[in-house]
């Protein structure tokens, strides 16, 4: 192995220690507003890192320039999620849409039970608002991209579950989009009852399945 090599492998394997240590719920503040900027940047860097090695005829060379320009993007898209998510916190009311932030994209997740009748597709009234601020936050970042997910439970037949969820990402979409957004940013689908996130054992895991994910994606720079 060359001395180039050498030095990318040990770079590499010292980033995601690096990496694993920042991303360990056990190390990370979780009331750090910049936490995801951090993890952008140096998850950038690693694989700026990589990228810019495997590239480049000088492959030192090339893994530092990678590491430098992925540094740079990662914590730029880091910073603009953070932007996103505590002013998505601040300017939405209702504390049961929840919102995560996992370093590279936001989702915004809301509860079928309050967006819809049972067996319907028509958006409540009430939740309109609340989706017309997510469509500004949309158009204050016009950067990304936007999928609309619809999820149920395993209640009744899963191909009447299919063609439910996909009925309300159009829906939500459908919202979205008369608030500004446009067309061509977002994408529908419908999951049915294939991603659980929890036990349809139960009355209460069934109502969290039932669900519509807002998913923002930054866009390549």
């Amino acid at each position: 192995m060359t001395r180039a090599k050498s030095a990318i492998s040990l770079m590499a394997g010292a980033s995601l220690l690096a990496v694993s240590a920042c991303t360990d719920p056990a190390t990370v503040n979780p009331d750090d507003p910049n936490r995801k900027t951090k993890q952008g940047a140096l998850l950038g860097g690693v694989f700026g890192a990589i990228t810019g090695a495997l590239a480049s005829d000088d492959k030192a060379k090339g893994a530092i320039i990678g590491g430098a320009v992925g540094a740079a993007g990662g914590a730029a898209i880091g910073n603009a999620l953070d932007k996103q998510e505590a002013e998505l916190r601040r300017d939405l009311e209702n504390e049961r849409v929840g919102i995560t932030n996992t370093g590279d994209r936001l989702i915004v997740t809301m509860p079928q039970d309050i967006l819809f009748e049972t067996d319907s597709s028509e958006v409540n009234p009430v939740l309109r608002s609340d989706l017309l601020t997510v469509a500004d936050s949309l158009k204050t970042y016009p950067d990304t991209s936007v999928q609309v997910v619809g999820h149920t439970d395993n209640t009744g037949e899963a191909s009447y579950n299919q063609a439910l969820s996909q009925r309300r990402a159009n829906a939500v979409a459908d919202v979205l989009m008369s608030g500004g957004v446009s067309f061509g940013r977002i994408q529908t689908i419908g999951r049915g009852e294939d991603q659980p996130v929890a036990s349809n054992l139960t009355p209460e895991g069934r109502a969290q399945n039932r669900r519509v994910e807002i998913v923002i994606l930054p866009n390549a720079r």
